[in-house]
């Protein structure tokens, strides 16, 4: 007669379970070897309009083996009949598609009801993400707008936990990771490890966006080492910062051409994140300013970790300014921002590639 398992021999498969799942949200067979396929998110080439398929046959033009679709506006329907034709194709291509969308937080300024309430939204998400093959479906809370709301931003991260939580079996059964991103500004890495700690980590985790970082006056390291244990995706690019008047401005580049030391930011995000995607989502051109030299900028900021922030003053006082975009003169400007986007995404994942060592892994 069999026995039943000691205490401790069910902890030990139960912890082999979690961890084998968390393994393959993350990556799937890329984790096992520790690689990281290389990718491209959708919003840096924005410009060209371009659907699903479309997108596919670029990444795999680029040599990439992951892309991040993180808009609805990319799939032409959300049947799951033409969600598992687009999956079809990108398997031929040998892409693996991550999926996004927008915020779900019912008290943001920036939530729209275009796929109903907060949690439907989060439900047509999560189908899609499963008959795309996606492990994730990408969200956000807002932007750091809401953090001026009435009840600070932790009131729009209880809103959030709250429609996390109503989709949590849905997530689950699905075998798809809520990805939550530190996005536009409206949480600190510290809030945002909160977040996901309160929702559940079994299904709630990270979409990195080392950019964002510096929108909450991080350094992009800094950001990385606190969120890590919870990415299971990537929106990734390269930054500077310099001093102003007022404070200091951060505009974003292109891979390489900022000031982040990208080297030993891929250590860490390799010892730390086995086996998540590098998607890289360059959104350059433009900066902006933060303030924080004038008492008004403070009262988003209340919390603000010191050390943290005395990082960020740092790369600020290393960088130097950088000038905004500007098409050629007599040149249709739709057509010179799909060229500048084109050219921005396309010499980063050179970068990353010849530079950095990354791309190894296939999908």
């Amino acid at each position: 007669m069999s026995s039943l398992p000691t205490r401790r021999q069910f902890l030990q498969s139960a912890g082999a379970a979690v961890g084998a799942a968390t393994m393959a949200l993350r990556g799937g067979p890329a984790a096992a070897s520790g690689g990281h396929a290389l990718g491209i998110d959708n919003f840096a080439v924005r410009a060209m309009g371009w659907k699903a398929p479309q997108l596919i046959d670029y990444a795999a033009s680029l040599g990439c083996t992951s892309l991040f679709i993180t808009d609805f506006d990319a799939l032409e329907s959300h049947d799951d009949a033409y969600l598992r034709k687009v999956r079809a194709h990108a398997d031929s291509k040998g892409v693996r598609i991550h999926l996004g969308t927008w915020s779900i937080d019912p008290t943001s300024k920036s939530f729209r009801p275009d796929w109903g309430t907060a949690e439907e939204h989060l439900a047509l998400g999560i189908r899609m993400a499963r008959a795309l093959g996606s492990p994730v479906i990408r969200v956000v809370l807002g932007t750091w707008e809401d953090r001026l709301t009435d009840g600070g931003i932790e009131a729009h991260i209880e809103a959030v936990v709250k429609v996390c939580r109503s989709q949590r079996s849905r997530a689950m059964d699905a075998g798809v990771r809520i990805a939550v991103e530190n996005h536009a500004g409206d949480m600190h890495s510290t809030e945002l490890a909160e977040l996901v700690k309160a929702a559940g980590p079994e299904y709630v985790g990270v979409n990195l966006d080392s950019g964002n970082a510096l929108w909450t006056l991080e350094d992009p390291l800094d950001n990385l080492r606190t969120l890590a244990p919870y990415v299971v995706t990537t929106s990734l690019r390269d930054s500077a910062v310099w001093e102003t008047e007022k404070g200091a401005a951060v505009a974003w580049t292109a891979m390489g051409e900022g000031q982040i030391d990208l080297k030993t930011y891929f250590d860490e995000f390799r010892r730390l994140c086995p086996g998540v995607p590098v998607h890289i989502e360059t959104i350059s051109g433009f900066s902006r300013e933060f303030p924080y030299l004038t008492p008004e900028f403070w009262k988003a900021w209340p919390k603000m970790p010191a050390a943290g922030f005395a990082r960020f003053l740092a790369l600020a006082k290393a960088g130097r300014p950088r000038e905004p975009f500007r098409p050629p003169e007599n040149v249709d400007r739709r057509t010179a921002e799909q060229d500048y986007q084109r050219g921005e995404l396309e010499r980063s994942i050179r970068y990353c590639r010849e530079v950095l060592g990354l791309g190894t892994a296939q999908v």
